[in-house]
């Protein structure tokens, strides 16, 4: 892609946060193993820099079982030390608890409710993505009432690190949110694909 192209502000100069911004951010995504990998991040991420755990991503996918939900559900205090042992992850007891936890909050959810995590998560946006009209790095939201709802429903479902600022987070990077600035060459390509 050309240098020339205009871009949300955030991805600085990093190829790597670059490239996130041009290909995967705002991208709606529907694949439950994929959304709960994204939102364990993002919970991943909570005092840090996006950036530290995007370089680190390639990891999480590994020593997580590619994000399976099954195998994390059942991990043992034998995983939880090599998982703490693991230094391509943010070695934090709690988060690291939280992504287990989190994958048991999932299928029990699964099951209690009979439907996909994705038709339940898409929900709180009414199955389409809301489309924001950003003209500058001040009009950039931290949490929305969407985001609000979606928090206090995963917390009630035993969800951890999720709040409403992670939960809004989430939603950008997933595409429920199109929240590209207008200017960038993004926003309206996203929009195309709707």
């Amino acid at each position: 892609m050309s240098d020339q192209l205009i871009r949300c502000p955030w991805p600085t100069n990093d190829p790597i946060y670059t490239k996130y911004h041009d290909e995967e951010w705002g991208v709606p995504v529907y694949d439950d193993q994929l959304l709960l990998a994204k939102l364990i991040l993002d919970g991943a991420q909570a005092g840090l820099s996006w950036i530290t755990i995007l370089k680190k991503r390639e990891n999480y996918w590994a020593a997580f079982d590619n994000f399976d939900p099954e195998k994390m559900a059942r991990y043992d205090d034998r995983k939880f030390e090599e998982l703490m042992g693991n230094a391509g992850i943010v070695r934090n007891r709690q988060k690291i608890n939280s992504a287990i936890k989190n994958a048991q909050a999932y299928l029990r959810l699964r099951e209690e409710t009979g439907e996909s995590f994705s038709n339940y998560l898409w929900g709180f946006v009414g199955g389409k993505p809301i489309v924001n009209v950003l003209k500058t790095d001040a009009d950039y939201l931290a949490i929305s009432p969407e985001s609000e709802a979606m928090s206090k429903d995963l917390k009630k479902r035993g969800f951890n690190f999720v709040g409403p600022t992670i939960c809004y987070a989430f939603m950008q990077a997933v595409g429920m949110v199109n929240d590209h600035l207008v200017s960038c060459f993004r926003y309206e390509e996203i929009k195309e694909n709707y």
